[in-house]
């Protein structure tokens, strides 16, 4: 039939059966009629000749014929493939290169080895990946003893020797790679290294005409063959990834498009492969396959097809014909892990379309039943699987050690969905490798063991690292010991020898130019090494072997060597991440879509899903056996819950609780059972360091999951101590043996200061160390991370090995460091061989700074206790294996790694660490001590600095630290810090705090803003820092007036009933109502020191959470807390002198508020005393209702008082009267309320009720007077005053008040009489005391103050017309008592209040009614009286100089000082709000501030504005201050420094001396003469420069500050203001913008100018960080490259690294910017409550915040900004493409914004308008996709449904949707939050903090990723 002539041969014959069989394909399976080409072998005389159709070629007989490609043609030939043939053939005779182009896959390169096969043509083969450099290609040197040869490569020896070179991959090569060969391809010339030079076989044989051959050979001329040809093999370039063909390069070549075969033709193939199976559901799968290849599916991104895994995968179908299509499919293109919804949709509606979406339908592979090897065929197992109910048996490769049956290992846990996994992998072993896919830390690593065990595989692991080269996969360099360069083959290459199972772990981090090397590999079975040595599939080789009839031995110095028939590849890898085709620079190893076309072809793909919760909870209690259930259960309900959101900060909280660390936990829990599992998660989670919105989300997770972190109640109780006893360490709680170390030197020995806190992370670090975790602490920088760990392993006496990582660390540094001894290459151990070989502790420090994909390769290390080095030797953790084998390194078994890094993100900037590593470590976050244990922890370093300045520390850098947290500055200031200070304070106490905080605070000095935060926190908390010792404004001290007797006061004890009166009492029980519970709030109390910049009587203030129209009408204090009393509506305060809060009662549903001003309640507080601490009494005057409060509980209960006091009706008819004075008053008396009882009595009444708290009593005392007022003046004598007369009584009563001594009660009236100064005693002088003290004065103080040495029982009281006056012998003494009077000049009660200056601000005019408080106290211990006087009662004439304005004050201290006899008046300043209700509260005080006595000395003052100072008064405490205020700053006393030498000469340069004394000692100023002077040189003095000492004779000192002489002249200042105003103008005249604008603009400007700086700090960072240089390998100059150290052994050039700009990784899409849409809110209501909160201009501030952040970032942020409101929900505020670029245009959006809400419809589009924002935004391209809504929408007033709102947020898992509300009424906001995603939606209560939250959102998420 066809012609046929053959001769005889071996050779003959064996063509003549593969002609055979070709024409038998050509004929086809159904006998189709003639194709058009057929492949012919004739055998003529002159040799044999190939046909394909008509073209012929004659065959030469190969020199070298085991490089000849054998069974590539396979036993049928499409059609297509002849064709192909046929055109090569073509090109092979006209002598041209070619190249074949098409998609991904085995196909072309199959092609182009049949034809090399078909035409017996030897072979060079070379993979070319991005590491290729030109001396793989020509010419590369070895050392054969002692000297440099050079060894021909492919490309070199293919052209001498006439082969074809097969260059595969060409888009993978570097650009400036391949033209190395261009002279090669276009005129066959190269000139080579060694000197030869190659020539064409023309023009060779012309110059043989006239030359010899040795001369030639001379010359080093070198022929090419005619034979030589180029095939290359490539993809097409802009469609995939890869390098684009350089012009010139592609010009040379003849190209040819290789598709997939035609359906019909692939038909063909697959019928065969597959009889068993339906022809229909063949075609379908094709089906399938040719449409995802279509050009349609790549337009919708869809990666291709694997079209040539459909023949390994039919093989599998065609043993199991019940698989289901689909998941067949999934595991050829598991389009579920590659694709986004949209691509998954698309996939699917194939699927359905060619009916195989069936996986419903069918069941799975359950469960492997039993492997046994194979008797017949060696090196095979059956494997029996159970398969819908039909156990069917089949074989697979298997490996050579002994097999294990299934579910036999006690260290895997089989779970059904596992089972069924191994039982899938083991169907696709059959027929391809495989490649496992899922989430970090889910079992991939023990699935895969379990799999190998069972097959008897030896598993060989190789972790793949970022920048692992093709030389690092497949062989590496070495020197032999006599100094010759070899070539070691790598674990790679052993395993496919020996027959091993190659674990590839992490092919998602190698960059896919070096896995092409493998693909050859993996499709083939065959690979070419770089010493020439080729491995061939198993048949293959046996086939060359019986046709060459060579030995083993023979190929084998051919270096032809087999790989096993068992090997296989097992590929493990993190999911792919969807829709991140975008990884930049400085992605890295994370979110890069990895699973690509071409990969997709290398294996089959099995996904390992998360477990279901009931397969972990068995897992987990299989392994950990003593686990408590309860505990494990919450853990997993917490996972799973964080796992099932689609929510992405959810997802990534979910990664760090992967099934390993949660058996982490679990082993954890099982030792300490009583731990809490919140600690345990945020410990995995590390939740100290994760941003705020990521923390609040698992926050709300946990408490949805209802696990409570049970707060260490003895936690301050218990004892944190560490002691070592009998070899036994214990720290807490936690016990473990001391280490016995042989290397005593290498224990670290640190100093180290015990405190709680550090002691509490080393036990937590002790209990991992027990349980042989690997431990990782993460901190901020300066926290004792370091300490901590020396401290450690100090106290555990372990010897440590030390590694500090940096940028440039490589995975060699690590491993081995390479050096050089006499031209042979030694390796010296790094730390952490040495660690692993002795058991040392290997401490790895800054593991952040070095690159993630170098620290990779310690994942291997923890995990499977193997690691291949450098030199070939592998670290083995298991002893027994290590046995025989050579080059190993047994682990030893006390090894441990202990890992420090700083926090991830910024301002670190370090690599993500914890992300790519964390969970193989047990983390343990390190945060800077507590503020007690860093105090403690301060004084052992600084034992002599004061315990003030040592607190003041602690609290501002508590402060610092906080503000840190939030973002507000990005340095994280820790205890490192704090210590350099105190250790410099110790050392140089003279110096101030203040100048040596500015040794930390220097680094912020030019940044403005960050500045001025800093300088703001430091004088809040009392540091002085930019403070003169000069600023000290203490009021002026004016004389009091001599103390002059001026009466007596006799207490009538006479027999005379009249005026001995006896008073009788009865007593009752009280009624008491409730208790009612309300809520105590508590605030933050912002306390700023006031001594920050001055120094003045004030010590410190803050300001109390109340609103404006609050009056606040009671001031009070008991020991050092304060309460204080509001009335409108009436509420409580109370807070510590020094405490953090401030707690709130608010009262107002005890006290209704009536309409406008008919009634003013005005309340009195009492604290009560032990054992009542803490509550307190509180009285309201006009319906004399008395409440008692327990602050701690919030319990409230009504003391009835007297059983018939029902609220007069009367009082509501007359509410006109209020101007009027109304009917009397009730009033408490509160001296003794410590004692915890209380007098209330009636103005104008006749009875006294005291009130026994703790007995619950009351007295009722009826008098024979009308009462105006009492005075306590004693516990048991009590002054009153009649009401008309203002006549005094002395009321004594007995101590114990009983029952039955009713009636005892006697009142005495006092006579008063003046002294004998001639007038009569007249009634006008009778004086009514505004204060009398309840307790005497000491009497030191009462000498000082009557100037005469005196004891006796006194009190002091205060009236209108003297500062003080003082009662000798009152109340006790019988005799006539003498009354001291210090007399005002002016009475003040006949002051008018002038209506002239500032102060009747807001003051309706003259005041109604005498105020109700005096405003007057008496400090006893300090013999003083304090009062608060209005500035028009002040004399401000004499307090302030002639040239000096008052200044503006609410009120002034009056300070009358008896010591000293000096009054002095103290102003305080301006409150900065008042109530609109002036007259209400002219009522209260005269001035506008209440005053009270604090209990630690001094006096504090509320002003009306709610702000609280305090007040030191006492003199010896100021002065006590003063100094201490001074030592702060610093005793810089303006000399000169001096720069002495001293030298041993013994004279010195001029000596200094004492000066003459000047007999009159007069002031000296300057002069070097006199001492004593001030501001002299060299003599003694104060002040003066160089003097020996400081001698002060007493005079003013006249000091040259330091400031005046650094001081800038001032006209150069003005001229400094002047140019910068000027500029100033020119701008705005530029944008065309009036100065009002301007400062309009600048009011929102400056509001958030701080957000905007540290937003702007942060963009700029990352945008380094992204420009962040790479190394470049292969550079001819720069640092030595250790890898290619034996390189620069032979002499080569290229073998330096340097860091450069990468180029972006080919075809990496070009970065997107992200795109930000703010939704801000302009509605109606914005407008409208306005005023309230300022929500509209907060909400402006937060866009014009957004404006100028972004400001010339547009390339990375699109944004724009929407309004919604009434109108609409799309109102254009900013265009995307149309930003402002100036003040101008950003204002124009304000004023818009502002305007809209004032004219707009009411109505709320919230949802709506989010909703459209998110679908509008995710149809955009771009990198990542942000929504911020900004409502003030009352959700439920709209009938909005929370969830419903949720839902939208969370509509759309590619847009990041978040929504801040701005907070409405009451608790409305806080409910909306609990239904809210967490970390998605936030309540502003207080609109300042819109800006604050929109920086979180921006810091936490879209610059997370920048």
């Amino acid at each position: 039939m066809h012609p046929q002539i053959l001769c005889s041969g071996p050779a003959a014959a064996v063509a003549a059966r593969r002609v055979r069989n070709i024409l038998g394909a050509v004929l086809g399976r159904d006998g189709w009629m003639w194709r058009t080409h057929e492949v012919k072998l004739l055998n003529t005389s002159s040799g044999d000749t190939v046909k394909i159709g008509e073209i012929s070629y004659k065959l030469k007989t190969p020199k070298n014929p085991e490089l000849v490609p054998v069974k590539h043609i396979s036993d049928s030939l499409p059609q297509t493939v002849a064709q192909h043939l046929r055109w090569i053939m073509q090109k092979d005779l006209l002598g041209q290169d070619v190249f074949l182009i098409g998609p991904p896959g085995p196909l072309r390169r199959s092609i182009a080895m049949q034809y090399l096969e078909l035409t017996k043509r030897e072979v060079e083969y070379v993979a070319l990946s991005r590491d290729t450099t030109e001396t793989d290609l020509k010419q590369r040197r070895e050392i054969r003893s002692g000297t440099a040869f050079y060894i021909d490569q492919c490309a070199v020896r293919a052209a001498t020797q006439g082969r074809v070179l097969v260059l595969e991959g060409l888009e993978k090569a570097e650009r400036n790679v391949l033209p190395v060969l261009n002279n090669l391809l276009e005129n066959r010339e190269m000139q080579l290294e060694d000197g030869r030079f190659l020539m064409s076989s023309e023009r060779y044989d012309k110059l043989l005409q006239d030359h010899t051959k040795e001369e030639l050979d001379s010359w080093k001329i070198v022929r090419v063959s005619e034979d030589f040809r180029v095939i290359a093999l490539g993809l097409p370039v802009p469609k995939y990834k890869g390098n684009p063909l350089d012009p010139p390069l592609r010009s040379r070549f003849q190209a040819r498009d290789i598709y997939y075969l035609p359906f019909k033709d692939m038909l063909e193939l697959l019928y065969s492969a597959g009889p068993n199976i339906a022809a229909e559901r063949v075609s379908q799968l094709l089906s399938l396959a040719t449409t995802l290849c279509s050009l349609e599916s790549s337009s919708l991104g869809l990666p291709d097809f694997p079209v040539d895994n459909l023949i390994p995968a039919l093989h599998v179908l065609n043993s199991f014909p019940m698989l289901s299509s689909q998941q067949l499919v999934n595991r050829l293109y598991p389009y579920s892990s590659i694709l986004g919804k949209e691509g998954r949709t698309a996939v699917e509606g194939v699927l359905s379309r060619f009916e195989l979406l069936d996986g419903h339908r069918q069941a799975a592979a359950s469960a492997i039943l039993s492997v046994s090897k194979t008797t017949d065929v060696e090196g095979h197992a059956d494997v029996t699987l159970r398969m819908s109910d039909k156990d069917i048996t089949f074989q697979v490769p298997a490996g050579l050690k002994e097999l294990r049956p299934p579910n036999s290992s006690p260290t895997f846990i089989s779970t059904p969905s596992h089972s069924q996994l191994l039982s899938e992998m083991m169907q696709s072993h059959m027929a391809k490798d495989i490649c496992l896919i899922g989430a970090k830390g889910c079992g991939k690593s023990v699935i895969a063991r379990e799999f190998a065990e069972m097959l008897g595989y030896s598993i060989e692991p190789v972790m793949l690292y970022q920048d692992m080269t093709a030389r690092d996969l497949l062989q590496q360099r070495y020197t032999l010991p006599n100094g010759d360069t070899a070539w070691r083959p790598s674990p790679l290459v052993t395993a496919a020898i020996e027959g091993k199972l190659l674990l590839l772990d992490g092919i998602h981090r190698v960059n896919l130019g070096t896995l092409a090397v493998l693909s050859r590999l993996l499709h083939d079975r065959e690979l070419d090494l770089y010493d020439g040595t080729r491995l061939l599939r198993w048949d293959r080789y046996q086939t060359l072997k019986e046709q060459l009839q060579f030995t083993d031995e023979q190929l084998k110095e051919r270096s032809v060597f087999p790989i096993h028939p068992s090997f296989r590849v097992l590929a493990l890898a993190e999911p792919p991440v969807v829709g991140a085709g975008t990884s930049g620079g400085g992605g890295g190893s994370r979110g890069q879509q990895w699973l690509g076309p071409e990969l997709l072809t290398m294996f089959l793909y099995h996904t390992v899903t998360p477990l279901a919760k009931a397969e972990e909870m068995g897992l987990i209690q299989g392994l950990t056996l003593n686990v408590p259930t309860e505990a494990a259960e919450q853990l997993l309900h917490l996972t799973h819950s964080l796992r099932s959101t689609n929510d992405p900060t959810a997802q990534s909280l979910a990664s760090s609780l992967s099934t390993r660390q949660l058996l982490r936990i679990c082993r954890r829990l099982s030792q300490y059972p009583e731990e809490s599992i919140a600690h345990a998660v945020n410990k995995a989670c590390l939740s100290r360091f994760l941003p705020s919105l990521a923390r609040a989300s698992l926050e709300k997770n946990l408490a949805n999951s209802s696990i409570q972190d049970s707060p260490d109640l003895n936690e301050h109780t218990r004892d944190f101590s560490c002691s070592i006893k009998d070899g036994l360490l214990t720290i807490g709680k936690v016990s473990a043996p001391v280490y016995n170390a042989k290397e005593k030197m290498k224990i670290p020995d640190v100093l180290f200061y015990d405190n709680p806190q550090h002691m509490m992370v080393m036990e937590d670090m002790l209990k991992d160390f027990l349980l042989g975790e690997h431990l990782l602490l993460v901190g901020n920088q300066g926290v004792g991370k370091n300490k901590i760990v020396d401290r450690f392993l100090h106290l555990l006496n372990r010897p440590r090995e030390y590694l500090q990582l940096h940028r440039d660390t490589t995975v060699q540094t690590l491993t081995l460091q390479p050096s050089v001894r006499d031209g042979i290459i030694m390796y010296e151990d790094s730390p952490l061989v040495k660690a692993v070989k002795m058991g040392h502790i290997l401490v790895i420090d800054e593991a952040d700074k070095a690159p993630t994909n170098v620290t990779c390769i310690l994942k291997t290390l923890v995990e499977s206790g193997e690691m291949i080095l450098a030199d070939g030797r592998r670290i083995i953790s298991d002893a027994r294996e290590a046995n025989g084998r050579l080059n190993t390194i047994v682990m030893h078994p006390d090894f441990r790694m202990l890992v420090l890094a700083n926090r991830p993100g910024f301002p670190f900037l370090g690599n993500d660490f914890f992300g790519a590593l964390g969970d193989i470590f047990s983390c343990h976050a390190v945060d800077n001590p507590k503020p007690q244990a860093e105090l403690a922890m301060l004084k052992q370093y600084g034992p002599d600095v004061p315990d003030a300045t040592l607190q003041k520390l602690v609290a501002a850098f508590g402060e610092l630290r906080s503000m840190a947290d939030q973002g507000t500055i990005t340095y994280p200031y820790s205890t490192r810090e704090v210590v350099n200070i105190v250790k410099h304070l110790q050392k140089f106490p003279d110096e101030g705090l203040a100048n040596v905080v500015r040794n930390v605070f220097d680094f912020d000095s030019y940044n403005k803003d960050t500045r001025e935060v800093l300088i703001e926190a430091l004088h809040k908390h009392g540091i002085p820092i930019g403070a003169k010792p000069t600023s000290v404004n203490l009021a002026k001290e004016l004389p009091l007036p001599e103390a002059r007797m001026t009466g007596y006061w006799t207490i009538n004890q006479g027999v005379n009933a009249r005026r001995k009166l006896l008073c009788p009492t009865e007593t009752h029980i009280i009624d008491i109502k409730g208790p009612v519970f309300l809520r105590v709030q508590s605030y933050p109390c912002n306390r700023q020191e006031s001594r920050a910049l001055s120094f003045s009587e004030e010590k410190a203030h803050w300001q109390i959470p109340m609103n404006e129209v609050n009056i606040i009408c009671d001031v009070t204090t008991k020991d050092d807390v304060m309460f204080v009393a509001t009335c409108n509506p009436v509420s409580l305060f109370s807070m510590k002198e020094r405490g953090e809060t401030i707690r709130c009662m608010e009262l107002y549903d005890v006290f209704p508020r009536t309409i406008s001003g008919v009634w003013q309640p005005f309340v009195t507080v009492a604290p009560l005393g032990s054992p009542l601490d803490g509550q307190v009494v509180l009285h309201e005057e006009q319906s004399n209702t008395v409440l008692h409060l327990d602050m701690e509980t919030g319990a409230v209960r009504r003391l009835m008082l007297s059983p018939e006091s029902d609220p007069p009706s009367a009082k509501t008819s007359n509410w006109w009267s209020s101007s009027k004075e109304q009917q009397g008053v009730y009033k408490m008396c509160r001296d003794f309320s410590h004692k915890n009882w209380l007098l209330f009595y009636k103005e104008d009444g006749n009875q006294l009720e005291v009130l026994d708290v703790l007995e619950g009593r009351v007295h009722t005392i009826s008098l024979p007077i009308n009462l105006k007022s009492v005075f306590l003046v004693a516990e048991d004598r009590w002054l009153l005053l009649e009401s008309n007369t203002n006549k005094k009584f002395l009321l004594t009563k007995p101590m114990h008040m009983a029952a039955e001594d009713s009636g005892v009660c006697q009142l005495h009236s006092i006579s008063e009489d003046s002294a004998s100064s001639g007038h009569g005693a007249s009634s006008a002088e009778v004086s009514v005391p505004q204060m009398l003290s309840c307790d005497q004065l000491p009497n030191e103080n009462l000498s000082a103050a009557l100037d005469q040495k005196i004891v006796s029982p006194n009190r002091v009281l205060a009236d209108s017309g003297s500062y003080a006056q003082i009662v000798v012998g009152f109340p006790d003494l019988v005799s006539p008592n003498e009354v001291y009077s210090f007399k005002r000049p002016v009475d003040l009660s006949v002051v008018k209040s002038s209506d002239s200056g500032s102060y009747m601000f807001l003051r309706g005019g003259l005041r109604s009614s005498t105020p109700k408080r005096e405003n007057c106290v008496s400090l006893l211990s300090a013999n003083q009286v304090v009062r608060a006087l209005p500035p028009n009662k002040v004399p401000l004439k004499e307090a302030y100089p002639k040239d000096v304005t008052p200044p503006m004050t609410a009120a002034y201290l009056e300070v009358t000082d008896l010591n000293s006899k000096k009054v002095k008046y103290v102003p305080v300043p301006r409150s900065m709000s008042v109530s609109p209700y002036t007259s209400w509260l002219s009522k209260v005080s005269e001035s506008d501030v209440l005053l009270a006595a604090l209990g630690t000395g001094g006096v504090v003052t509320v002003d009306m504005g709610g702000y609280v100072r305090l007040w030191e008064t006492g003199l010896d405490t100021l002065q006590r201050s003063l100094m201490e205020w001074r030592n702060m700053i610093g005793s810089e006393d303006g000399r000169p420094i001096q720069i002495t030498v001293q030298k041993d000469s013994g004279l010195d340069v001029t000596a200094p001396k004492h000066g003459k004394i000047d007999p009159n000692n007069a002031p000296h100023v300057g002069g070097n003469q006199w001492a004593g002077g001030t501001g002299g040189r060299d003599t003694a003095g104060l002040g003066g420069k160089g003097g020996p000492y400081r001698l002060d004779a007493g005079h003013k000192v006249f000091q040259v500050s330091q400031a005046e002489k650094d001081a800038v002249p001032e006209d150069v200042r003005r001229a400094a203001r002047e140019m910068g105003e000027k500029a100033f103008k020119e701008r705005l005249r530029e944008i065309d913008m009036s100065e009002y604008d301007a400062s309009t603009y600048e009011r929102f400007s400056s509001a958030v100018r701080r957000q905007v700086q540290s937003l702007r700090i942060i963009l700029d960072n990352l945008q380094a960080k992204g420009k962040e240089r790479q190394w470049l390998k292969n550079q001819a100059l720069g640092d030595l490259d250790d890898a290619k150290i034996i390189d620069g052994l032979t002499g080569e050039k290229a073998i330096y690294k340097r860091r450069g700009e990468l180029d972006p990784e080919l075809g990496s899409p070009q970065q997107k910017p992200k795109r930000l849409r703010v939704l801000a809110d302009v509605s109606g209501s914005m407008y409208r409550f306005n005023g309230v909160d300022g929500r509209l201009e907060r909400s402006m501030e937060a866009v014009c915040m957004v404006m100028e952040a972004l400001e010339n970032y547009e390339h990375k942020f699109k944004y724009d900004i929407v309004g919604h409101s009434g109108d609409g929900y799309d109102i254009e505020l900013v265009r995307a493409d149309k930003v402002p670029k100036n003040n101008k245009q950003r204002l124009k959006v304000l004023k818009n914004m502002h305007a809209h809400a004032q004219f707009c419809m009411s109505g709320d589009f919230t949802l709506e308008g989010t909703d459209a924002s998110i679908k509008e935004l995710a149809r955009e391209e771009a990198d990542e996709h942000f929504v911020v809504v900004l409502s003030d929408a009352n959700l439920e007033r709209y009938g909005i449904r929370p969830e419903r709102f949720a839902q939208v947020l969370t509509s759309d898992p590619q847009v990041n949707a978040f929504a801040i509300f701005i907070g409405s009424l009451g608790d409305q906001a806080e409910r909306l939050q609990k239904t809210l995603p967490a970390g998605r939606s936030f309540v502003a209560m207080d609109t300042k903090q819109i800006p604050q939250i929109l920086q979180q959102i921006f810091t936490s998420t879209m610059l997370s990723s920048a």
